[in-house]
């Protein structure tokens, strides 16, 4: 897509109710609903595109909000459920995953501009009754921007399957902590990126310290209320989406040994917290995009910290660095875009804009193969559309 697309100058609004595609006949549509496009003008055929065609093996429903300068483009697509085949609600609420880090680390930099955190100190220095000696070096920064070195604590089940069992856990963020810090650290603080929510966990722990308040309480009093986001919320031990929602499925292996998609909208986000269990919608995520990239959440030299990349590489790829504190960056149609994606079982999320704020995007996927090892394609070809290839 062209920096210069006109055809993104104008508002529009698209909603494409599509009929089934070649989906395990245990979770089709209802066959009675044909594949139909409608659209005011001037439409964008490449985002139009992008969401066409849904339920289909990759996703069952899109919502899609483009804003900034250049222009304005909402559209839903996909179906609410695959049991009534209606269509897709709009302004359904989701689960945003990683999303989650955005906000935590926003609350972070605020308490820091306070006084009351400080990024060069080490987190065992707010929690020296869990944060062994081991893993001393580990800054407050570091937990933020990934370079901390602390492996990814252990959870039950290694297949979907086995996880979707055990959906109804609660995992509290101290046991957590204590599994992950038990083992050797991956490398020392500082020298590698490795991309893992643990440090946004111990993070929330450091908010509830310093704060003497409970993490959802200052998430809540500090971005939600201010910014009007009264759609968003943290769910805590609620295993279930409050409110109207658009129902998540997952391709997993059935109670009758075939393969196909199961309901997974009721899932504990317990093993998220902080670093992945918030509730939104696309509106309101557009809102606080909007508020954060404009420095109304997170101000000054602060800010800039979201926008600056570790000089390390990835301890994985050995690639150079692309986690900040709260976003990462990508490179699209030639311009760097920043933002954040998020996974849930049935949900994938990304919130992103271009620096200036030119052109924001926020999508909702409800991919059949959310938490994969590869982008969905449905969110991926909206990301195209919208910036630009890689």
């Amino acid at each position: 897509m062209s920096r210069t697309a006109s055809l993104l100058a104008a508002v529009l609004l698209v909603s494409v109710v599509a009929g089934p595609s070649a989906l395990p006949a245990a979770a089709a549509a209802p066959p009675d609903q044909a594949p139909a496009l409608t659209a005011t003008q001037p439409r964008n055929p490449a985002l139009a595109a992008a969401i066409a065609g849904l339920p289909s093996a990759d996703a069952t429903a899109a919502l899609v909000r483009v804003g900034g300068d250049e222009g304005v483009w909402h559209g839903s697509s996909g179906v609410h459920d695959l049991r009534t085949g209606r269509p897709a609600d709009p302004g359904a609420r989701f689960r945003a995953g990683s999303v989650t880090k955005v906000f935590t680390a926003a609350v972070a930099l605020q308490l820091a501009a306070e006084g009351r955190l400080d990024l060069d100190r080490s987190a065992r220095s707010y929690l020296p009754d869990l944060i062994p000696a081991s893993y001393e070096g580990v800054t407050v920064r570091q937990l933020l921007d990934h370079t901390h070195g602390i492996p990814a604590p252990d959870f039950p089940g290694t297949t979907v399957e086995e996880v979707y069992a055990d959906r109804f856990r609660v995992h509290d963020p101290r046991d957590m902590v204590r599994s992950a810090t038990s083992k050797k650290r991956e490398f020392a603080p500082g020298e590698r990126q490795h991309y893992l929510n643990i440090g946004y966990t111990i993070t929330g722990l450091l908010i509830e310290r310093v704060t003497g308040d409970s993490y959802e309480r200052q998430v809540a009093r500090r971005i939600l209320h201010p910014l009007g986001l009264c759609d968003t919320y943290l769910p805590g031990k609620n295993p279930r989406i409050i409110g109207r929602h658009n129902h998540g499925y997952q391709t997993m292996r059935l109670d009758d040994g075939t393969t196909g998609l199961r309901d997974v909208s009721v899932w504990s986000a317990t093993d998220g917290w902080a670093a992945g269990d918030i509730v939104s919608t696309t509106a309101d995520l557009e809102r606080f995009t909007d508020a954060l990239f404009q420095g109304r959440v997170v101000r000054g030299p602060l800010l800039e910290e979201m926008f600056t990349l570790p000089e390390v590489t990835d301890f994985r790829t050995g690639k150079p660095a692309a986690y900040s504190i709260g976003l990462s960056m990508k490179v699209l149609g030639g311009r760097e875009v920043w933002g954040k994606t998020g996974g849930r079982w049935g949900y994938n999320t990304a919130i992103a804009s271009t620096r200036d704020g030119s052109r924001t995007l926020v999508y909702s996927v409800n991919s059949t193969d959310a938490k994969g090892q590869d982008m969905n394609k449905v969110a991926e070809h909206i990301m195209v559309a919208v910036y630009g290839r890689p």
